[in-house]
């Protein structure tokens, strides 16, 4: 009697071990499901709300063709833009060049007239005065900077004649130079430039200077 009730309180655990233990088991399998379902729905929502940027390492080759052309079209555009402004700029150099010195020519021309029929070295002798440029800035050519001041109380314009001179005194070249209607106290600085060869050398002479 008491064997039997052993044995049978026995199998009772065993039968209840096995109950809470399967329990157990639909318990976990639940819960892994819904942990799941809640997985692909979080996934799908965060594949949905973040843009996908595309990894510039994975790509090879070349553009398609389209684009190529029209990278290539826009070079070539910005090249040709290029090559047509620094030709402007240098025809641009080149007509101011031209225009500086048809206007110190002209000026010359305009000295060399008002000079013409002046007695004596003129009337404006203190209002010059000459300084030579150094060789290494005007490239090894003979030139000197002259300083005109108009020290008068009106507007005045101004002719000068430099002679160039060897050793012995001779003159070998005349450059002239000018400046025009310049106000009272005010000052150019035209250069004249000898055209004989460095050697022998030559000395400017300030020759004449008129006020008119």
């Amino acid at each position: 009697m008491s064997v039997r009730r052993l044995r049978g309180s026995g199998g009772g655990r065993r039968r209840m071990a096995m109950g809470s233990a399967l329990g157990i088991l639909l318990l976990v399998g639940g819960l892994v499901g819904c942990g799941g379902g809640s997985g692909q729905d979080s996934g799908s929502s965060a594949q949905a709300s973040t843009p996908l940027t595309p990894n510039a390492s994975s790509f090879s080759g070349t553009p398609p063709s389209a684009l190529a052309s029209a990278a290539s079209s826009a070079i070539s555009s910005a090249r040709a833009a290029a090559s047509a402004a620094a030709s402007s700029a240098s025809a641009r150099a080149s007509e101011f060049e031209a225009s500086v010195d048809a206007e110190t020519q002209r000026r010359s021309t305009t000295a060399q007239k008002a000079l013409k029929d002046v007695q004596g070295r003129g009337n404006a002798l203190s209002d010059v005065a000459m300084t030579g440029m150094p060789k290494a800035q005007t490239g090894g050519v003979l030139a000197v900077l002259v300083k005109i001041t108009n020290t008068t109380d009106s507007e005045a314009s101004y002719a000068v004649q430099i002679d160039f001179k060897n050793a012995s005194g001779k003159v070998v070249e005349t450059r002239y130079v000018g400046a025009e209607h310049l106000k009272p106290g005010e000052k150019k600085q035209p250069i004249a430039f000898s055209h004989q060869p460095p050697e022998p050398k030559l000395t400017p002479v300030l020759a004449k200077a008129q006020r008119y």
